[in-house]
């Protein structure tokens, strides 16, 4: 790295592990730096790293991106992001996650993942999502398994990133049907069993997993998840029997001792009285307690389908292990021999057995003793004491390693695996890399499990770093690959390797650490990854991918032995615990002669994670870098050496060391001759391809090595530098250029500035001296002559005022006596009446101001009282959905309505006397407050008056004030008077000006008043159109219910009738024939209704049916902008008296044949004429049809009690008032089937509504995506950041795709005459659209919060407002007020001097409509592209987080983005209160039907 004063570095300190610097003083060896904080510091120049001064303030999102890819530039890229709240971070393909120890739901919501779904990896901002994502996606397509490793030490959030990693799968997968938990719930809630028995405390963590879990889950083969499974690897066995100070056992022993009733059924005690848990004195953890985790480890049992006898056989399992412990021997007669020590190990070994359920001397033999199986026959074998202390802890061992198998197993079983399952996404969570002050055989296993996974890491992150070369077509074979295959050769190597080794040392029972480390070290004498340690003879040092790691190897072997012991096998397995027997199972008969078996630790170790590394292999990895910011499990705390050595651990930085040995730094063309174009600017302004630029100036400066991709230039590690410091000499050359030329002019300007002042100062120096000559003697003139006047002139002044002194002392004390008494006087009456004004102007503003507030809470209570009874009554009638629901169980259960007809005639009696009642309530409620009203308008007239009287004392002070400025003008001669005269007035005008504003406020607070009474008059009003609506709808209900219910009741049940075989149309003498009390009348009216209903012979109903479906198969266009369809259906239907049927199929015809159209026809063409025609058609069946001529007639015959038939002759009045006649046409009395077919029409128009909107919004999301987004100009097209320049237009061509496409949408609808109601609803929802894609889109995609982007997508927005104004609002409505939210970001993205904003006018002055938590991501991801400007000022962002974080409980207002709203905004009333009506006799037959058969009527109707 080349070094020069004023360069910017980056220097280590101890502290910090990194600190910025820049270069003070350069010397022969060593360098002068000083740091950000002033500190100066001498460093050899090996020791520094190159830093990027014009590094973005907010980071970058993939680091990749950096230009010095070092170890400081990485670390501080995490802090500055995580300062931003942005926790997410990629390197390449690879994710690092950062804990933020506080809740951001706004990352993990369900609208987050829709975002991110089908996104590639690397579009959108960094986020667990797109990872999951990538893997899903690339299951689904490639047909290929997936894994995605997660890990990082125990706080750094591994167990939250699985969970969301599941939540998206399950979101984006969905599971089988049936499922009552989804897999990630099932898979969570054994966490906490999982923690307790394979969780422990190390010297680093509290909650350390001292195993492997691979969660596996299974997906069918349309991608549903279909199950799941868990798997566990390399369980830390040793640890139940040997643990060190400061660590402790597996979390459940503390539990179990610490559970109350359990711990004295088990004679437990406090841990420190067991070996297994008192080999550390750490009991407790801090800010957890164990009999609250052993309640939620039982919970947890519980959930996952262990039975309550199960768990007590595990926790009598636990404590036989503990008792076990403490099982203590002595040496006995035999020099070989041992037996029990004394009687407190004779106690723990007969609860030992006790709890296993075995003999207790079976139990002692299995211990001390040992049967070799010869030809002869069996040999005991007496052991010694530390053969059966080893014994007695392979026995614990044994016991524990398949009691923790036993639960995975069960855990598997409640979850639920799929078999056929043929497609998975592995998630591994394990240990991570440890590196303690004393590290023993653990963690030789656990590094060595990393250093097998870091090679799969290395390979994968140099198969990215292969594809990224082959996509952009560079040569890279050349490439050397890092990898540690020294390391595992080392570790794993057979026969010579440390692992053999150690298992061939384990087979000697006289080995000791001494003798394993000489074989050790005289095996890898020249290893240059094995060393020797400095003050000890057994340790030995081992240089892993993460560092150096210094291992003691004094219980290596003890560690490594792992006996199996066949007399525990068939001791246990023939338990009377069904539990115990179960975990050993028979074993079969064996022909080895001993029972005692050597199984070596280290090797088993060895076979599970080869098989783990299978498994990983057949996978596509990913990988997830969970980093803990700060030990102290807080927000906002950045400690720099733990992250640092978390990414050492990680294999983050290795992959940065891998990318260094190819690489590492790349950039587009558009970005590196946007950067250092200015070294070659004869070359960048004649060429306007950017790949011949960088080419051009590479070579010019002499750079090798350097590779040409098809988008991007990939430099070698340290040319970037040699870029940025021949950059730095040209920008130091050119200001050095400038400052030159500036110092010369400042030096000229000072100097013609000094030779003219010289010269004026002078001139004006000689004129000052002939001035003051000439002065001089013309005063000695002047002085003479004056002294001879003013001597005469004093004398006589002298005597007069001598004289007058005399006349006018006399005069004045007389006059200022009367004056002063007369003044006292005036001022105290004033005095008087200004008091009582004032006291009585303060106490009627008080009592205005009470009424005032009186008069607001009563109008607000007034005013929620009748919202609530208007939800009430619109609940209520909101009921007409379930009358279809009410026939179809009436038509289902007619056996039973004649049984429970009269209970339903209570029932409605009493219904119909509550709604009386309500509807009573609801007027005198509206009377009430019309009353209120008037004595509101009563109380303000009463103000206003008083207003006047107000004025009027105010025009009377007024006069007393011009009174009193006369005597004033009548004083001046006396100037005591004159002063207090004055004070008096100033006293006046203050309290006229009092006055004045107490007036001015009581004419404003009298303003409010009648505004405020105004909008309770237009409340008042519209709740009363509100009740008459709700009057006319609870009718109409009631109406259609009658309809339900006498359809149900007119059909007989075949029940009662066995011989009835006709059907209900042949015989209509049979409806109403068990409610009637005259069948005979009804039975004739009945008759005669039905033949007026029916066409006259079957070939005109074939004939009236093919006309009906010509008029819908054919585009009969529209006359004078109204549908002929519409109004011909309508006129045939009318004429035909099909409204008033009993029952007809013809409804049914027409809703399919439309169906049948539009599902063969063009969509995009049909669906606008037919929106047009089915509303048109809905609001003449809205304004014509009633339901009421049926009621009248059935009502006179139905049995209803008098309250019932009091309530329906009270609807048929009210309803029956607005029969009449509207334009010509005749209200139509309809029975059940009219009513079902304005329903359905009802939600076809709906549909065919929803369909449009649909289909445009699928159209116009590709042009919305092209849109938020400036695109990339070519070199020569680039704007002018220089002063004088103009800049040039953007283009505009995906905003002109998008005004096309809303040109030919207003004219499609325009051209089916679709009513402007429509067309406004639909234009208001597509701009809605508008703005919550390039909203969110904004928010999600960091290139696009720009300046440059702000002002395109500015652009593109004025050029919607321009299409809205030409459009007019009559089509386009509030469609401008949608686009608020992006139009507020673009303007805050565009604006000048943003540090100088505070947060208060950003909220209310530019962004009203944004939240803080919008606002707040804007401002962290906002990067200045054109003038390099900077976003808001810290403390804005340090006062938005505060606020976010008071808010984060409130989950409603987490999420940043913006939700599309599905719903259909308008009603039947609204359509039919904003469509014009519509007179279909104007409507005349169109020649395209004169050719076929037309109805008679039609055709005279026409002529």
């Amino acid at each position: 790295m080349s070094l020069q004063k004023g360069s910017k570095v980056w220097v280590e300190d101890r502290d910090l592990a990194w600190v910025p610097a820049e270069v003070s003083d350069l010397s022969a060896n060593q360098v002068e730096v000083v740091t950000s904080s002033g500190r100066k510091i001498l460093a050899s120049p090996q020791k520094l790293l190159p830093r990027d001064p014009d590094a973005d303030h907010g980071g970058v999102d993939d680091m990749t991106k950096l230009a010095y890819l070092n170890e400081p530039g990485v670390l501080y890229n995490l802090e500055r992001r995580y300062a931003l709240d942005s926790i997410y971070t990629y390197t390449g393909s690879i994710l690092i996650a950062v804990n933020p120890f506080t809740k951001l739901p706004h990352l993990y919501n369900v609208h987050m993942m829709e975002q991110y779904k089908g996104a590639p990896l690397g579009e959108l901002s960094p986020h667990v999502f797109a990872v999951a994502d990538a893997s899903y996606r690339a299951m689904i397509s490639e047909h290929q398994n997936q894994s995605i490793l997660v890990s990082g030490e125990s706080g750094a959030g591994k167990t939250e990133t699985t969970k969301l990693i599941m939540q998206y799968l399950t979101y984006v997968g969905g599971r089988a049907v049936g499922d009552d938990r989804s897999v990630e719930q099932q898979v969570l809630e054994s966490n906490p069993l999982l923690e307790a028995f394979g969780n422990a405390r190390t010297v680093r963590n509290d909650n350390s997993s001292r195993f492997g879990k691979f969660v596996e889950i299974q997906f069918d083969k349309n991608g549903r998840i279909s199950g799941a499974a868990i798997r566990t690897y390399l369980l830390e066995r040793s640890r139940v029997v040997q643990i060190t100070d400061p660590e402790r056992n597996y979390h459940c022993f503390y539990q179990l001792c610490a559970s109350r009733e359990d711990a004295e059924k088990y004679k437990l005690d406090h841990p420190s009285n067991f070996h297994y848990l008192n080999q550390s004195k750490i009991y407790e953890l801090e800010g957890l307690s164990n009999a609250d985790e052993y309640a939620r480890t039982r919970r947890a049992m519980s959930i996952v389908g262990i039975t309550q006898d199960e768990q007590d056989a595990i926790f009598r399992t636990l404590a036989a292990i503990l008792h076990l412990g403490n099982v203590e021997f002595s040496p006995g007669k035999d020099h070989d021999s041992s037996i029990i020590a004394d009687q407190k190990s004779r106690f723990h070994i007969g609860m030992a057995a006790d709890l296993f359920m075995c003999d207790v001397d079976l139990l002692l033999s299995s211990l001390y003793t040992r049967s070799i199986q010869t030809r002869e026959g069996v040999i005991i074998k007496a052991l010694d004491c530390n053969a059966a202390l080893a014994s007695r802890d392979a026995l614990a061992k044994t016991v524990y390693a398949r009691l923790f198998d036993w639960l995975v197993e069960k855990i598997n079983l409640s979850v639920g695996q799929d078999p056929y399952s043929t497609l998975q996404i592995g998630l591994l969570d394990i240990y991570g890399f440890e590196c303690f002050k004393l590290n023993s055989f653990e963690q030789f296993c656990i590094n060595f499990a990393n250093e097998k996974l870091q090679q799969h890491f290395n390979e994968h992150v140099f198969k990215m770093e292969q594809e990224e070369y082959q996509r952009e077509e560079i040569n890279w074979s050349y490439i050397e690959f890092i990898d540690n295959q020294d390391v595992l050769d080392l570790i794993e190597k057979k026969p010579i390797g440390i692992i053999a080794l150690l298992d061939e040392a384990c087979m000697f029972p006289r080995s000791t650490p001494e003798t394993f480390s000489t074989k050790l070290f005289y095996n890898f004498q020249a290893h240059p990854r094995l060393e020797k340690a400095k003050f000890s003879r057994t340790d030995f040092t081992v240089s892993h991918y993460a560092g150096k790691v210094t291992y003691q190897t004094d219980t290596f072997l003890d560690k490594n032995r792992d006996y199996v012991v066949m007399e525990h096998c068939n001791l246990l397995s023939s338990s009377k615990c069904s539990f115990i027997s179960g975990l050993f199972p028979s074993m079969p008969e064996e022909s080895s002669r001993s029972s005692y078996k050597f199984s070596s630790v280290a090797s088993r170790f060895k076979q599970q994670l080869q098989a783990l590394m299978e498994t990983l292999n057949a996978t596509e990895p990913h990988y997830v870098r969970c980093v803990k910011p700060n030990t102290l499990n807080q927000s906002h705390i950045f400690e720099n050496q733990s992250i640092l050595h978390q990414l050492r651990c990680g294999g983050v930085l290795e992959a940065v060391r891998i990318s260094l040995a190819g690489y590492p730094t790349r950039r587009t063309y558009v970005e590196f001759v946007d950067r250092f174009g200015l070294l070659a600017p004869e070359i960048a302004d004649t060429s306007y391809d950017e790949k011949m630029v960088t080419e051009k100036i590479l070579r010019k400066l002499k750079l090798e090595n350097f590779q040409l991709g098809k988008t991007k230039v990939f430099l070698r590690a340290g040319q970037i530098g040699v870029l940025d410091s021949r950059r730095a000499e040209a920008l130091d050359n050119a200001a050095k250029r400038v400052q030159n030329r500036l110092r010369t002019y400042i030096a000229r300007q000072e100097f013609l500035s000094a030779r003219a002042a010289a010269l004026s100062l002078q001139a004006y120096c000689q004129g000052c001296l002939a001035r003051k000559i000439y002065m001089a003697k013309h005063e000695t003139a002047a002085a003479t002559l004056i002294q001879k006047y003013v001597r005469r002139l004093l004398s006589r002044t002298n005597f007069l005022q001598h004289c007058i002194a005399a006349l006018s002392i006399q005069s004045s004390i007389r006059g200022f006596l009367y004056r002063r008494r007369f003044s006292l006087a005036k001022e105290h009456k004033a005095a008087t009446k200004i008091q009582a004004r004032w006291r009585m102007c303060k106490i009627r503003s008080a009592f205005r101001q009470d009424q005032m507030s009186i008069i607001r809470i009563q109008s607000l209570w007034r005013k929620k009282m009748a919202k609530s009874e208007l939800q009430r009554l619109k609940k209520e009638a909101n009921e007409t959905g379930a009358l279809r629901t009410a026939k179809n169980k009436l038509e289902k259960q007619l056996e039973d309505l004649k049984v429970r007809l009269q209970l339903e005639k209570r029932l409605r009696m009493s219904n119909e006397e509550a709604k009386l009642e309500e509807v009573a309530k609801l007027r005198n409620m509206v009377e009430a407050l019309n009353v209120e009203l008037d004595a509101a308008k009563s109380e303000t007239a009463h103000e206003c008056n008083k207003n006047t009287m107000l004025q009027n004392q105010l025009e009377l002070s007024m006069k007393e004030k011009i009174d009193i400025q006369k005597e004033l003008l009548k004083m001046e001669e006396l100037k005591r008077e004159n002063v207090i005269l004055k004070n008096f007035l100033e006293d006046l005008e203050k309290k006229n000006a009092s006055l004045q504003a107490l007036l001015d406020r009581a004419q404003k607070d009298n303003c409010d008043a009648i505004k405020k009474l105004n909008e309770v008059e237009s409340k008042c009003e519209q709740l009363q159109q509100d009740l008459k609506s709700l009057e006319e709808k609870s009718s109409n209900m009631e109406d259609e219910n009658l309809v339900l219910r006498q359809k149900a009741l007119s059909i007989s049940p075949k029940s009662n009738h066995p011989g009835f075989t006709k059907s209900i149309s042949d015989e209509p003498k049979h409806e109403f024939l068990l409610e009637t009390p005259t069948p005979t009348r009804y039975t004739a009216y009945s008759q005669d209704l039905s033949e007026s209903r029916c066409p006259k012979s079957t070939a005109e109903r074939h004939q009236n049916s093919e006309f009906l479906s010509r008029c819908i198969k054919e585009n009969l266009g529209f006359q004078d902008g109204k549908p002929v369809a519409a109004c011909l259906i309508y006129k045939c239907l009318l004429h035909w008296r099909t409204f008033e049927s009993e029952r007809t199929t013809i409804f049914d015809h027409i809703i399919g044949g439309i169906n049948d159209v539009l599902r063969a026809g063009d969509e995009i063409a049909l669906l606008p004429y037919w929106l047009a025609n089915a509303s048109a058609l809905l609001c003449l069946l809205q304004r014509n049809l009633r339901s009421n001529g049926f009621f009248n007639s059935a009502s006179n015959r139905l049995t209803f009690s008098s309250g019932l038939s009091g309530r329906v002759s009270h609807v048929l009045k009210s309803t029956c008032m607005n029969i009449g006649f509207d334009d010509g046409i005749l209200y139509v009395e309809a029975r059940y089937p009219a009513i079902l077919f304005k329903q359905q029409l009802t939600a076809f128009v709906e549909k065919i509504f929803g369909h449009i909107r649909d289909n445009l919004k699928k159209e116009i999301s590709p042009l919305l995506s092209s849109c938020i987004q400036a695109p990339k100009m070519a070199r020569g097209s680039k704007s002018s950041r220089s002063p004088g320049g103009v800049p040039q237009q953007l283009p505009n061509n995906q905003w002109d795709s998008i005004i096309k496409f809303l040109d030919s949408l207003m004219n499609q609808l325009r051209g089916n005459h679709v009513p402007s109601f429509f067309i406004r609803k639909l234009i208001t929802q597509v701009f809605s659209f508008i703005n919550i894609s390039l909203f969110n889109s904004l928010l999600l995609r960091r290139e696009c919060c720009t300046f440059l982007n702000g002002e395109y997508v500015k652009s593109g927005l004025a050029e919607l407002e321009k299409w809205i104004v030409n459009a007019t609002e009559e089509f386009t409505g509030t469609a401008w007020h949608e686009l608020n939210y992006i139009r507020q970001a673009v303007g805050f993205l565009v604006i000048h001097q943003k540090r100088k904003k505070s947060l208060e006018e950003i909220r209310q002055d530019l962004c009203p409509v944004l939240t803080v938590r919008q606002i707040y991501r804007i401002s962290t991801m906002y990067w200045d592209d054109k003038y390099g400007t900077q976003s808001v000022s810290n403390e804005v962002v340090a006062q938005m987080r505060e606020i976010l974080n008071k808010d984060g409980q409130n989950l409603t207002s987490n999420s940043f983005l913006l939700d599309d709203d599905p719903s259909i905004p308008f009603s039947t009333d609204d359509i039919s209160k904003a469509i014009p009506a519509i007179n279909p006799v104007d409507v005349g037959l169109p020649t395209l039907l004169l050719e076929c058969p037309v109805p008679e009527f039609l055709v005279q109707r026409t002529k």
